[in-house]
């Protein structure tokens, strides 16, 4: 069973950075496509960056420019550096994977194209 666990979330004040991982177990990242989605209060899930299993990399709009999506398969991890963090970044924070088939273009940032979630971590940004 695979499962995937986030870490590195906090409170941090506007303008600062922050990393997040998220370890899996229970199978490889080198054949998962994965992504980190955010969810703030009140808003529907989001999806903001993907690394495909071929290793091609998209971010959303909101944080291009600002967040870097990486994966080290000798680790088994998915990292998401954040840096010039905005009050409005403020959500939890989900790692997902779509275990041994690779995510289709159009639907990177589908929530249906992903079996498997973390349970979370909170990012805080104060302004």
């Amino acid at each position: 069973q695979v499962q995937l666990e986030e870490s590195g979330g906090g409170s941090v004040q506007a303008g600062g950075s922050l990393t997040l991982s998220c370890a899996a177990s229970g199978y490889t990242t080198s054949q998962m496509c994965m992504a980190w989605f955010r969810q703030a209060p009140e808003k529907e899930r989001e999806g903001i960056a993907t690394i495909t299993m071929r290793g091609s990399i998209i971010y959303n709009a909101p944080v291009k420019g600002r967040f870097t999506i990486s994966r080290d398969n000798a680790k088994n991890t998915v990292y998401l550096r954040m840096k010039s963090l905005k009050p409005e970044d403020t959500a939890m924070y989900y790692c997902a994977a779509s275990v041994r088939v690779d995510c289709r273009s159009g639907y990177l940032f589908s929530r249906s194209e992903f079996g498997t979630w973390g349970q979370g971590t909170q990012v805080t940004v104060s302004s």
